[in-house]
């Protein structure tokens, strides 16, 4: 591993020359319009292959509903031009919620997102005229478990132990754990959210299975005993399939798909993704055989994503910069951006029947169109998508589209105050980027 350092990289050869002295795999291409091409990813016809990935950002109404920023964001999203919007968590029931601001999808709230659906198309429709097919919208769909914070202080639904996670919350070894029953009733809550979001008009939902929350702490259920849920592959997986087995019979034409954990970089056996043999490192034999599954229950496209935010940040977002009181990561950042690609990569090349929406890409700032479109071309991801750098950056498919570039006064800056005001629970913004947002002008 290199020291930590920020990006000081002029140009793409720059960058590369940091690659090749740390030994990393980081495909560059000057040729930028694989981003451009239309797609179709699991029978859905795409304008590009760049995709606007979910990021909770706190500013729901108390009820869950959609607030005039929810928005204010999706409307900026959907002028921006990427071919695909992936729609934050939402929470699929009040016991779910990271935070009071978190969106919710309820009968009571099903209006707003519907709402929602409809600014958003009418704003991409404004933009894009209506030759160009419309973007691809997707909902995450969540329960954030162990990270429950429905108003504001922790109230942990944990499916197992464990000695990384629990000293977050001060869990002791004999808290709760939820019993089989109690998955059985919020599976239910995931598959009633998913009809609701079908009703709002989206073209598909994800069921989450990342980042530490309770689908993706499931598959980490190595030890989850006696339980229809933990242990062995197909019980740990279980809740997964089955909740997404249920949503096709219930809403057969929505599209299925997961954000799902290339690896929790949490060692094994308290990490999905991670090597038995030598804990620490990760082994996507297990995420491969879980994707072969998702297929056989009509998932034909996934986005992929690392690590577990709450304990380690730096593994899912490469940064300059820590959140306030955070830790400097014992790697570059360009480490964890190659994690990322060969994780996507290897996935991709394996299964090609299944589309890869890659992540990791915000912290190359404008360098990430080129190492974007050189994955694309060579096979080794299908989509490209940013998260922090688009809520920086909305409308950064337009301007690919119109200049052939990225602008660097308006890309992220990887300075986690994002991921800081998340934390504190407050309505999330970029602090560098969207001043008039950051003052509490909607205009």
């Amino acid at each position: 591993m290199a020291a930590h350092a920020g990006f000081a990289f002029r140009d793409g050869e720059a960058l590369l020359r940091k690659a090749a002295r740390l030994g990393l795999d980081i495909p560059f291409s000057e040729d930028i319009s694989p981003l451009l091409a239309p797609a179709a990813v699991a029978g859905r016809k795409l304008a590009n292959r760049l995709a606007v990935l979910p990021m909770e950002c706190a500013d729901a109404e108390r009820d869950g509903g959609p607030s005039a920023w929810t928005f204010r964001r999706y409307r900026r999203y959907a002028e921006g031009g990427a071919g695909l919007i992936w729609f934050e968590a939402a929470a699929v029931s009040p016991d779910g919620r990271s935070n009071p601001g978190q969106l919710m999808l309820t009968e009571e709230t099903e209006d707003g997102f519907k709402r929602l659906v409809e600014e958003t198309r009418r704003a991409a429709a404004r933009r894009g005229g209506s030759a160009a097919p419309g973007p691809v919208l997707i909902l995450q769909l969540t329960h954030s478990g162990r990270f429950a914070r429905p108003d504001g202080s922790p109230e942990p639904l944990i499916a197992r132990h464990s000695p990384f996670l629990d000293p977050l919350h001060g869990l002791s070894e004999d808290s709760p754990v939820l019993s089989d029953e109690a998955l059985d009733r919020i599976r239910g809550d995931f598959v009633n959210a998913a009809g609701l979001a079908a009703s709002a008009g989206f073209d598909g939902v994800d069921i989450k299975a990342c980042h530490g929350y309770l689908v993706s702490e499931l598959l980490a259920g190595f030890t989850r005993d006696d339980s229809r849920y933990g242990g062995a592959f197909q019980n740990r997986t279980r809740f997964l399939l089955e909740t997404l087995r249920l949503v096709r019979l219930d809403a057969p034409g929505l599209l299925l798909t997961s954000r799902l954990s290339a690896a929790d970089m949490i060692p094994f056996p308290y990490g999905f993704g991670m090597d038995p043999e030598q804990p620490g490192r990760t082994d996507p034999r297990e995420v491969k055989r879980l994707v072969v599954e998702l297929g056989r229950v009509g998932v034909r496209f996934l986005a992929l994503s690392i690590g577990v935010p709450a304990w380690k940040p730096h593994f899912g977002r490469p940064f300059d910069t820590p959140v306030p009181g955070g830790d400097v990561p014992g790697e570059h950042p360009l480490e964890g951006v190659a994690r990322h690609l060969r994780l996507a990569s290897e996935i991709q090349l394996d299964l090609p029947g299944t589309s890869v929406v890659g992540a990791g890409y915000s912290w190359l700032r404008r360098f990430s169109p080129n190492v974007g479109a050189a994955m694309i071309a060579s096979g080794r991801t299908s989509i490209v998508g940013l998260g922090r750098g688009a809520l920086a950056y909305p409308d950064f498919a337009r301007d690919l589209a119109d200049r052939g570039r990225l602008e660097p006064r308006k890309v992220c800056t990887t300075c986690s105050l994002c991921s800081h005001l998340l934390r504190r629970q407050t309505r999330v913004v970029c602090a560098v980027r969207d001043r008039k947002a950051l003052a509490g002008r909607l205009d």
